[in-house]
């Protein structure tokens, strides 16, 4: 599976740092871009993807293998314990290498995955990275976090207190809903874009720019592998 960091090029970095830097000319809000490669280390969707491989490996050779194993007379028997000792290593192998596969590909993996867990261990690592950021410390309790999690196909919109009691978590729900859906159409850099360039204008009434405000976050992507 690539990271966060092989997906999002220079170009794309800079264009989300620009969208930034155009919304808070709008507003004192500070909107922070995040994007994630995964927020959780999902272990058991790959012990059950190398469970299955496993399984189908044991037919596999209990099929191909002869039936007369140890039968007299028969010279397309095998010793007993050739058999057993391939049907270990056969499914000592699969299952390594079911665990291993479903590590690398994303979608296979994600198949395996709960949709609960991952909604769980998204929205745990979106607050983690809200206060790690400092998103929570701005002076106005204006801070913003846009959190886009790849691997879980899994975005959420995070707002401070004082952006929650002047607008409500329905306008982070909006926003939210507007960049999955713009995540599932298109480039992800173009997502984050218009979701930013939605919250800067719709933050712009209860919250405007006033001449001393200090920009107090940095503008760029943050990008976590």
């Amino acid at each position: 599976m690539k990271r966060a960091s092989d997906l999002i090029n220079e170009e794309q970095r800079k264009q989300v740092e620009r969208a930034v830097v155009e919304a808070e000319a709008k507003t004192s809000c500070e909107i922070v871009p995040v994007v994630a490669t995964e927020s959780g280390r999902y272990d058991r969707p790959e012990d059950m993807i190398g469970l299955w491989l496993a399984i189908l490996a044991a037919l596999t050779i209990w099929l191909v293998l002869p039936r007369q194993l140890g039968e007299t007379g028969s010279w397309d028997s095998l010793p007993i314990y050739v058999g057993l000792l391939t049907m270990v290593a056969g499914i000592v192998v699969a299952f390594i290498a079911g665990a291993s596969i479903g590590s690398r590909i994303g979608w296979l993996r994600r198949l395996f995955t709960p949709r609960k867990q991952m909604q769980e261990e998204v929205f745990a690592r979106a607050r983690e990275t809200f206060f790690d950021k400092r998103i929570h410390h701005t002076s106005g309790s204006a801070g913003m976090l846009i959190y886009v999690s790849l691997f879980e196909h899994i975005a959420v919109v995070l707002g401070d207190q004082a952006i929650l009691d002047k607008l409500g978590q329905a306008f982070l729900d909006q926003l939210c809903r507007q960049l999955t859906e713009g995540l599932r159409h298109g480039e992800s850099s173009d997502a984050i874009c218009g979701v930013i360039a939605e919250a800067g204008r719709q933050l712009s009434g209860p919250f405007p720019r006033s001449t001393g405000d200090v920009n107090e976050l940095h503008d760029a992507l943050v990008v976590i592998d």
